[in-house]
């Protein structure tokens, strides 16, 4: 009995085997086949089968991926159609770029925009020359008070009269007249006219509220010009889609350097720093040659804009 089942299960194993096998070998046949030329033979139309093949003998299928097979049998893409849409597409795609519709930025964008920074830069330029004049008036009229006095020292002594003309009448017909007092004192009567004449200029100095309209001025060429100074490139680069670095550009970004550098001293000038007062001349006066250079390095910019730009 023991022997009989040892027989069954052996022959059942050998069965399942033999099984195995036979599906491992077909399993690698159909791979095989995978791999192998695509044929349309059949044995009931064997001449069909060869008129076919020799009409389609480079048509073989196999698999290379990697175009790797160095034989013309095996190797028969041809790459001239694919290298053609691939020239196209790269060819086709930047005109597509192109074509795209750009922004319409409207009067920004003609003429009308473009003439904006010129004439607003040409306008701020002559605005910072006044700019300029009431700031050297109001440093007048600041050290006007030492030289005052420097000159009032080179006059003799008055001796209680109100003025240098009543101490020379005294010194002439007073009871203790001093002819040498008296010529000392008309010797002194030109600094006394140059004393007078820079008494009556502060006065009209200080009427005009230079302090304050230098400030008012100052602040508003700074605001004004830097936004304008920025609205320049913007208006280059919405007309032409980039921008083009040179000296008029170099220039007008080292104009708004300036006027920061100046503007940033004015605290320090209201505490009495002379060395920022010095800073802030000395950059307004860079930033005025800064200026005058812009108006030469834009007038050829300026002329060919107004020539390719159109109204509005």
């Amino acid at each position: 009995l023991i022997l009989t089942k040892f027989l069954n299960s052996y022959n059942k194993l050998h069965l399942n085997m033999k099984v195995s096998t036979a599906c491992l070998f077909a399993s690698i046949a159909t791979t095989a086949t995978a791999f192998s030329p695509v044929s349309t033979l059949t044995e009931k139309n064997a001449h069909s089968a060869s008129a076919m093949f020799m009409e389609k003998k480079n048509e073989i299928a196999s698999f290379d991926p990697l175009n790797l097979s160095s034989s013309e049998e095996f190797n028969d893409f041809d790459i001239k159609p694919a290298m053609a849409s691939l020239i196209a597409m790269a060819a086709l795609a930047p005109q597509e770029a192109m074509a795209a519709p750009s922004p319409d930025w409207g009067l920004f964008e003609g003429k009308t925009g473009s003439l904006l920074h010129p004439i607003m830069m040409g306008s701020m330029f002559v605005f910072s020359l006044s700019t300029a004049l009431k700031g050297f008036q109001y440093r007048r009229q600041r050290t006007m008070g030492d030289e005052i006095s420097a000159l009032k020292k080179s006059i003799p002594k008055l001796n209680g009269a109100s003025s240098l003309q009543d101490a020379i009448t005294a010194a002439e017909t007073g009871e203790n007249a001093d002819a040498a007092l008296a010529s000392q004192l008309r010797a002194a009567l030109p600094i006394q006219g140059e004393v007078d004449a820079l008494v009556t200029e502060r006065k009209e100095l200080s009427k005009m509220g230079l302090k304050d309209a230098h400030f008012s001025q100052g602040s508003l060429l700074a605001f004004i010009g830097t936004a304008f100074a920025i609205e320049g490139p913007l208006n280059t680069y919405a007309r032409a889609g980039k921008l083009f670095p040179g000296p008029h550009l170099y220039a007008g970004a080292g104009l708004v350097v300036l006027w920061a550098a100046a503007a940033a001293c004015v605290p320090a000038m209201q505490k009495g720093n002379d060395t920022a007062r010095s800073i802030h001349i000395a950059a307004n006066v860079s930033g005025m040659g800064l200026f005058a250079w812009q108006i030469v390095s834009g007038w050829p910019i300026l002329t060919k804009v107004y020539s390719l730009t159109h109204w509005p």
